[in-house]
């Protein structure tokens, strides 16, 4: 694990994000709030591409909860069998979507507790939600940027919650809103799991990672 970068230096890790990449944005494919939400919960353990695919013709009939109650489990099941654990995943989907009728009128709250409580949304799912549709700096932290947080030193932690909360503390507030997707990002396509393209990172001469690729 990297020790936590200093207050400067970070500030200059995002400020190079931010000229790379001005106005990074997720990569479910979504419509609204409900859509957003489902596509989220779908891509646990499986590829934004994956959901992506599967959504793609789910979303045009079922993109609120009533219209995917009207659609049912079997009928939903159908259109993400492709996807990881789709059958738990269906159960879920259509218990959240009679949760979000019942209590909140088909609705997606905007409270990270509310959405936390509904089956199959865990607190990276909510902070997707809340920071791409409500505009709240939440931190989501996937295995990515677990990875990128402890081996650059952005947001060095033990565990997600560690690292969700050293990026609120440590990150510049005006990097805040975005910084869960430069991070994304950068952890995709450039800091790699197995073979991290050093060559071309914006970050390269800041970062302490001592196992660097030509």
């Amino acid at each position: 694990m990297a020790k936590q970068l200093d207050y400067m230096t970070m500030k200059e890790v995002f400020a190079r994000f931010e000229a790379a990449e001005p106005h990074p944005k997720g990569e479910l494919d979504h419509t609204n709030a409900y859509t957003l939400l489902v596509a989220v919960a779908l891509s646990a353990q499986a590829t934004d591409v994956g959901v992506n695919k599967a959504t793609k013709d789910l979303f045009p009939i079922a993109d609120t909860p009533e219209k995917m109650l009207a659609l049912g489990e079997a009928g939903l099941i159908e259109h993400i069998k492709t996807i990881g654990l789709f059958r738990q995943k269906a159960k879920n989907v259509i218990k959240m979507s009679q949760i979000l009728v019942e209590r909140y009128e088909g609705v997606v709250p905007s409270s990270r507790a509310a959405l936390t409580a509904l089956p199959g949304v865990g607190r990276k799912t909510a902070n997707v939600v809340l920071n791409m549709w409500f505009g709240h700096p939440a931190q989501a932290v996937d295995t990515h940027i677990f990875r990128i947080g402890n081996r650059t030193g952005i947001c060095p932690g033990k565990d997600v919650d560690a690292v969700e909360r050293a990026i609120e503390d440590n990150v510049p507030v005006e990097y805040q809103r975005h910084a869960h997707h430069w991070l994304i990002l950068h952890g995709r396509y450039t800091c790699v799991a197995r073979k991290p393209k050093c060559g071309a990172c914006v970050i390269r001469d800041l970062c302490p990672f001592e196992d660097k690729t030509v």
